[in-house]
């Protein structure tokens, strides 16, 4: 299951946090119109500490897929400090919000991304700082601020689809592949190219690849940082689909899937990172049951069943905000009773509560 957010990683949005701006919006109340108001929306921007330009901007739609924009494009997006910073607040900013249903993360300009600004973090007056602020990892962090840039999107309990084209390179690959689904033009250039600077991937990829490409695979592309095109990407299984504007076909996806329960969603992200890579068939059996528990006689579910039984539109219940249970804060109790379920402890409901019965 998905691991709580540590302390650090929770507390760096707001107003004093260094290298982030807060747009105004005049229109916050937007989020409360009906879905159908999709022209409708709030853009939050995350701006660099020495430049008033966003490095990264929030754009919330009325039907709740949030398009999160890479700021950078004179430098094809690629990744100094700040832009590290802003990543991460805008993934964290994302996780709390319950009214996302759905994550759309893409590059303005001519590229996703390009990789880490090795000029910027290299600089003879900021790479010891830039160094320990990306690899020291806090007391009780799971990932420092170099990882939180692809591991963080998947403690987002939403779908998050990157939406890829011109280059998306070195730290760049590894921000989309911390997405749950990856839509590339066919000619989006790839590489895991830290083997250029003598160095090994350390930006999550050892969490991702092993869920999308056999382990060969895997020591092939990293090993030698070929760059490889968006079709050899596809047939890797790197990205999901092609597509000759990745964007509008990532918002259309996207739009599809926040027409659908939140909570479900939600429960079948936890429920794959959970159980897609070396876990034993008993933990995947007892987790699938656990969840499906919390999901069945929900006013969401109920919701849905009524549109799958064809009930007219007026008569079809609106989804409710996504549930405080898929909230990161949740994500531990549902580790402890995976963990309790392993040591042979099994999951059961007692009125609306899921609570850990030993065997």
């Amino acid at each position: 299951p998905s691991r709580p957010l540590a302390p650090d990683q929770q507390h760096r949005i707001g107003p004093t946090t260094r290298g982030v701006h807060h747009a105004r919006a005049k229109d916050t109340h937007m989020l409360r119109r009906p879905a159908r108001d999709l022209t409708r929306t709030f853009t939050r921007t995350f701006a660099s500490s020495s430049s008033s330009a966003p490095r990264v901007s929030i754009e919330r739609a009325a039907d709740g897929v949030a398009t999160v924009t890479l700021g950078r494009p004179e430098k094809l997006n690629s990744l100094d400090i700040d832009m590290f910073r802003a990543i991460r607040s805008a993934a964290v900013e994302l996780a709390e919000d319950k009214g996302v249903r759905a994550v759309v993360v893409h590059g303005s300009g001519r590229a996703f991304c390009a990789g880490l600004d090795v000029k910027s973090i290299n600089h003879p007056l900021h790479a010891r700082a830039n160094g320990r602020e990306l690899l020291d990892r806090p007391d009780g962090a799971i990932s420092n601020l170099a990882q939180d840039v692809c591991y963080l999107w998947r403690r987002v309990p939403a779908p998050v689809i990157a939406a890829t084209h011109g280059v998306c390179l070195g730290g760049g690959f590894q921000i989309a592949l911390g997405a749950d689904m990856r839509i590339a033009t066919p000619g989006c250039k790839f590489s895991l190219m830290e083997a250029k600077w003598g160095i090994i991937p350390d930006m999550g990829a050892t969490v991702v690849l092993p869920e999308l490409v056999p382990k060969d695979v895997a020591t092939e592309l990293i090993m030698t940082g070929r760059i490889f095109d968006g079709e050899e990407a596809l047939r890797l299984g790197l990205v999901t689909r092609l597509a000759e504007e990745p964007l509008a076909e990532a918002r259309r996806l996207a739009s599809e899937i926040a027409a659908r329960s939140p909570d479900s969603t939600a429960a079948v992200k936890r429920l794959l990172d959970a159980t897609y890579c070396e876990a034993d068939d008993r933990r995947k059996l007892h987790l699938e049951t656990a969840l499906q528990r919390r999901l069945l006689g929900g006013w969401n579910q109920l919701a849905s069943a009524a549109r799958g039984l064809g009930a007219p539109p007026l008569l079809q219940p609106s989804f409710a905000a996504r549930s405080d249970e898929w909230l990161a804060e949740a994500d531990a109790e549902a580790e402890a009773e995976v963990r309790a379920m392993l040591d042979g402890g099994e999951v059961e409901v007692r009125g609306d509560e899921v609570s850990e019965a030993c065997a």
